[in-house]
């Protein structure tokens, strides 16, 4: 007799098949862009009939109007590509190290007492104070930029790693070990499969802060990227460019959430957890 990790559902072990997502997913998607929607309906309706100026906080047509201007002359897709790809750059980097080391510290009572208390420091440091030493070190060129955003998703991957290690119930492992599980066999097949939701949830959130401190990367001497065009507005003075900037963060930032989210969810197939009231 063995372990799985391919745990039976609730509805599978009623004999019931699983309901299709996709319309529960389209409901989902329609209530959730609802709110935003009302409110920049509001929000034009209101300069419009006079209400409210407009002038910092631009109505959402000429939010568009930017936003097309920007799209049309190719200057979006450039920025929007740079920034994605120093995201995407430091996302990796933090986070396997942030994997290896909260996997070496949960692990290992000795790691944990070596490195743990200056991890906790180093996590209390503000983004903004990396800036000028990474300046120092690296020049203002892309390594200094990817270095900060590594910084930024490096902690909340090993914080929620070697969390979800020492939270590991004994006697999950207790079992295993009943089992005959020892070894890579016992890490694989119980330890692993126990702490993967909350390895999933710190990916998200580092990811999260990521796309925070590639703002704080690109001031530092950037001349493309999404964080630049919020620079440039303010220096300009153009409300509507950085709103626009805001809202690209927003919906791009959404969006690679939603695809850590899709990417890991065979991994998590077995869980049949309560998701709330409808």
């Amino acid at each position: 007799m063995s372990l799985s990790t391919d745990f039976p559902s609730s509805a599978d072990l009623a004999g019931k098949p699983r309901p299709s997502g996709v319309p529960a997913r389209w409901k989902t998607f329609g209530l959730g862009i609802l709110l935003p929607a009302l409110i920049a309906l509001g929000w034009e309706l209101a300069v419009r009939a006079g209400w409210a100026e407009g002038r910092l906080l631009p109505p959402p047509s000429r939010i568009l109007d930017t936003l097309w201007a920007l799209a049309a002359s190719g200057e979006l897709w450039g920025h929007i590509g740079i920034t994605l790809w120093r995201v995407g750059t430091g996302f990796v980097i933090g986070s396997a190290a942030g994997i290896v080391l909260g996997a070496a510290s949960g692990h290992s009572q000795l790691v944990r007492a070596l490195i743990d208390p200056s991890v906790q420091a180093l996590r209390a440091i503000p983004s903004l104070a990396w800036v000028p030493l990474f300046i120092l070190w690296l020049g203002i060129f892309e390594e200094s930029k990817i270095a900060l955003i590594a910084i930024g998703v490096f902690f909340p991957v090993y914080l929620g790693v070697s969390s979800a290690i020492l939270s590991i119930d004994r006697k999950v492992v207790e079992v295993g070990r009943i089992f005959r599980l020892r070894g890579w066999t016992l890490i694989r097949r119980v330890l692993v499969p126990a702490i993967l939701p909350n390895v999933v949830l710190a990916l998200r959130t580092g990811l999260g802060l990521g796309w925070m401190f590639v703002v704080a990367a690109e001031i530092m001497g950037a001349s493309q990227g999404l964080g630049y065009l919020l620079v440039d507005g303010q220096q300009l003075g153009k409300p509507d460019q950085i709103v626009a900037a805001i809202i690209i963060f927003a919906v791009i930032g959404k969006i690679t959430d939603a695809l850590v989210v899709i990417l890991t969810a065979p991994l998590l197939r077995w869980q049949d957890n309560f998701t709330g009231r409808s």
